[in-house]
């Protein structure tokens, strides 16, 4: 199906701003919450489960940490199967997207060690969430590599892609009978790009100008094997369908010229092209453009071969269509400047390659992360750009979320704020005619952040972290959310009358 924007963008704005009430989510869109294994599990060396990156890392360098705390307890989930299912039943969601713990299932990350334990908590889970009709969304792998396998090169060996595959089989195997949604990987730019070209998330490896592209390609070959696995020998009889989530936040012109449109497009390919073009697009492989820049700036640099490899035609023609839908991870945008805003970055590094400046208006909400700004009609902008390059494939916002300090507590008219305003613009992408099916909110509840530690809090629960039971308290996000999801519109003059959260026995 060929993809045409209904209406234009200012004809969607004034809609809304017309007639919000009349405008509706369609029954079977999905609406849901995410969380990852680590940010919330807890349980880090019990019942079997192996050493992965962040363990390691936190335990043997925990001043990369903001408030060197790690994840051993987090929200302890572990221990929380009920009362995290609860707390989803008193959303009212459709799904629940969660990620499982390579090394709790696998120890060392090879399939020859199988934690029954670790299929024994995914089993329950998985299950308590199917007592309540509450559709499971399982990621296979959300950033917590089994140490093992790191010591071994990680993604920048390119076995990863066996190994990987070898998970996988054990993951269908155990729970395909019940899960139909499937999320090979989290998150490409922040694993190869933050973990391996730069040094903000696990293994912090820092191999700039390098590592990013040698993990690129060996990621997108792991995830086409997962995806054929699925394909060839378990949906016939699961009947489920298997994706990728890639972060797609919005990097628009900062003007109308061609030189801020291109510097723009270099952005977006190194954000996210870099890992869906080779297997949402026509052609296959890398981006040609940010492939060119890489290799002209390789040749200057005294580099005898491009830093970025190269696909093979047999490996192009492999990742090439390997997705039953694109999940995309959105969060915010910036402006894109060929000249203005330039800022300094290792060389050679991703950032240097593409050379290009960005820019955040004032005017824009803040959250308490600094990269995390309300973005007017991102999800809109972002999403009918990745139909018309993609020929609009089915789509799932899998994690979209604001982030507030400690000291917000309870009463996050911040975050309400911009739920809304995806919301409005979630719809605006409905009418353009983009086939999004789904939205998961981050996060259900308050997570260990990565290496801004408890610092920084997305869930629409409070968590109390010095608690021993980790008390959730639903926040007044929670109650408007759970009111969006029940009447499927926008009601801004709705405000809960207490704090207090009830299950809809009628959901």
């Amino acid at each position: 199906m060929k993809f045409a924007v209904a209406l234009s963008l200012v004809a969607v704005c004034c809609h809304a701003a017309t007639v919000k009430h009349e405008r509706r989510f369609p029954d079977d869109f999905i609406f849901g919450c995410a969380t990852a294994a680590y940010q919330i599990e807890g349980a880090w060396n019990e019942d079997g489960k192996g050493e992965n990156i962040w363990d390691y890392m936190t335990h043997n360098n925990p001043t990369v940490i903001v408030d060197q705390s790690n994840g051993d307890v987090a929200a302890d989930s572990y221990h929380n199967v009920e009362r995290d299912v609860e707390m989803m039943r008193e959303l009212g969601l459709d799904a629940y997207r969660f990620s499982l713990s390579w090394s709790r299932i696998l120890p060392t990350g090879f399939a020859n060690e199988v934690n029954q334990a670790g299929i024994n908590y995914y089993n329950n889970l998985i299950n308590e969430m199917l007592k309540y009709n509450i559709q499971p969304l399982v990621t296979l792998y959300h950033w917590d590599l089994p140490q093992r396998l790191q010591e071994l090169g990680g993604f920048a060996n390119p076995l990863i892609a066996d190994w990987f595959e070898d998970y996988a089989r054990v993951v269908f195997e155990n729970f395909g009978d019940r899960v139909k949604l499937w999320i090979t990987f989290n998150e490409p730019r922040e694993i190869c790009y933050e973990g391996y070209g730069s040094n903000t998330k696990a293994p912090i490896l820092n191999a700039t100008g390098v590592g990013t592209y040698l993990c690129a390609k060996h990621l997108v070959i792991a995830h086409a094997k997962a995806y054929y696995l699925y394909n060839n020998e378990f949906k016939a009889s699961q009947g489920g369908e298997c994706g990728i989530t890639i972060s797609v936040n919005w990097f628009g012109p900062l003007t109308d010229s061609e030189e801020d449109e291109f510097a723009a497009e270099l952005r977006r390919q190194a954000e996210w092209g870099l890992y869906a073009e080779p297997i949402f697009s026509a052609e296959g492989g890398f981006p040609k453009e940010l492939a060119a820049r890489v290799a002209e700036k390789s040749a200057q640099q005294g580099y005898p071969w491009s830093r970025m490899p190269e696909f093979t035609e047999e490996e192009k023609n492999f990742v090439r269509g390997a997705s039953d839908f694109f999940g995309v991870n959105h969060y915010t945008g910036l402006l894109i400047s060929a000249t203005e805003h330039m800022q300094q970055h290792p060389v050679p590094s991703l950032l240097d390659d593409i050379g290009v400046g960005s820019y955040v208006p004032p005017e824009w909400l803040q959250s308490a992360s600094p990269w995390l700004t309300l973005s007017p009609n991102s999800i809109y902008n972002a999403l009918t750009h990745l139909a018309r390059k993609y020929n609009n494939p089915v789509f799932y916002i899998t994690e979209n979320g604001w982030s507030n300090t400690p000291s917000t507590g309870l009463q996050d008219d911040d975050r309400i704020s911009y739920y809304r305003a995806s919301f409005e613009s979630m719809l605006n992408t409905l009418e353009a005619g983009v086939n999004l099916k789904g939205y998961m909110t981050w996060s259900l509840m308050d997570n260990f952040e990565w290496l801004l530690g408890y610092t920084e809090l997305f869930g629409l629960y409070e968590v109390d972290f010095n608690s021993p039971e980790r008390t959730r308290t639903p926040r007044k996000s929670a109650f408007v959310y759970k009111e969006m999801l029940r009447t499927r519109t926008i009601d801004y003059s709705y405000e809960p009358q207490s704090l207090v959260m009830t299950i809809d026995e009628g959901h």
